[in-house]
C-alpha cells in the first residue's frame, strides 16, 4: 500500500533547494531551519557555539542534509566561509535567512554606550548585508533565489528600553527594501518582524510574567519559533513569488491593541 504522505520516520523528499540560516543553533533560527528541513531543503546553519551548532546539525538530519559553520556573524571571513562551504557541499545556495542578532543592552538611548551600539549594528545590520553580498555573488546573481531578514516589531514601532535594538531592526527593514530594489528581478528580499517569541534571547521580556505578557496579545499567547519558521518558509517559497521588499509582521495581533 502506498501513500502520498511520507512516513514520520522517513526524511522528507529532497526539494533540490538549499538554504543558509544564520544564528540557527537555537530559538527562532532553529525554528526556521526545522521548518525548511521539513520541506526538504538542505541547510547550512551558523552560530557562535560549536557544540550547540553540532547538536542542531544532527537534529536537522546530519551530514547530507545539513552542515554547520561556526563563527561570529559580523566576521567577514566567517561570512565568506559559510557561503563557500554551502556551495561546496550542496552545489548551490538558493535561500538566505539572516537571523543572527544581538541585544546586549536594555536602557535609554540617552545613556547608551556607543561602543555597544556599534556591536549591535555590526551584528544586526552589517552581518545581514555581508551575508547577502556573498550569497548574491556566489549563486543568486546568476541563478536567482530569495532572502529573508529577521527584523522585529521593535523596528516598526518604538519600544521602551530596547532603543538600540529597535533602531538596528529599523535599519534592517530599510536594508531589506534597498536590497529588494538592487537584487530584482531574480532575487526577492523580504523581512519578518516578530513580536515576543518564547526563546532564551527574549526571556528577559517575559520571564516570571508570561501569563501577563501573553494577555496583551489578541491571540492569547506569545510566539513560538515554529510560528516564525512557517512565515519564513512562505516568504522563500513560490507561493510568495510576487512579494518583495515587504515586512511581514508576525505578532499574534499585538499591533491591533497598539493602534499601529
Amino acid at each position: 500500500m502506498t501513500s502520498d504522505t511520507a512516513r514520520a520516520d522517513q526524511p522528507p523528499a529532497d526539494s533540490g533547494r538549499v538554504a543558509l540560516v544564520t544564528g540557527a543553533s537555537r530559538g527562532i533560527g532553529l525554528g526556521i531551519a526545522e521548518t525548511l528541513a521539513a520541506k526538504g531543503h538542505r541547510l547550512c546553519v551558523t552560530a557562535r557555539n560549536e557544540e550547540a551548532l553540532s547538536e542542531a546539525v544532527e537534529h536537522l538530519g546530519g551530514r547530507g542534509r545539513a552542515i554547520g559553520v561556526a563563527g561570529k556573524a559580523h566576521d567577514e571571513a566567517h561570512q565568506a566561509e559559510a557561503v563557500r562551504r554551502t556551495v561546496e557541499e550542496f552545489g548551490r545556495v538558493d535561500y538566505l535567512v539572516n537571523n543572527a542578532g544581538t541585544n546586549p543592552v536594555f536602557g535609554s538611548l540617552a545613556e547608551l554606550d556607543l561602543d555597544v551600539a556599534r556591536k549591535v549594528f555590526e551584528t544586526n545590520v552589517l552581518s545581514a548585508l555581508g551575508f547577502a553580498q556573498r550569497t548574491w555573488g556566489a549563486w543568486q546573481r546568476e541563478h536567482g533565489g530569495a532572502i529573508v531578514n529577521v527584523a522585529s516589531v521593535a523596528g516598526v514601532s518604538a519600544s521602551p528600553m530596547v532603543g538600540a535594538y529597535g533602531v538596528s531592526k529599523a535599519a534592517m527593514i530599510n536594508l531589506t527594501q534597498q536590497l529588494a530594489h538592487e537584487f530584482a528581478p531574480g532575487v526577492r528580499v523580504n523581512a519578518l518582524a516578530p513580536a515576543v517569541v518564547r526563546t532564551k534571547f527574549a526571556r528577559p521580556l517575559y520571564e516570571g510574567r508570561e501569563e501577563e505578557a501573553a494577555a496583551s496579545y489578541p491571540l492569547g499567547r506569545l510566539g513560538e519559533p515554529a510560528d516564525i519558521g512557517g512565515a519564513a518558509a512562505f516568504l522563500v517559497s513560490e507561493e510568495a513569488a510576487w512579494i518583495t521588499g515587504q515586512t511581514l509582521v508576525v505578532d499574534g495581533g499585538l499591533f491591533l491593541n497598539a493602534g499601529v
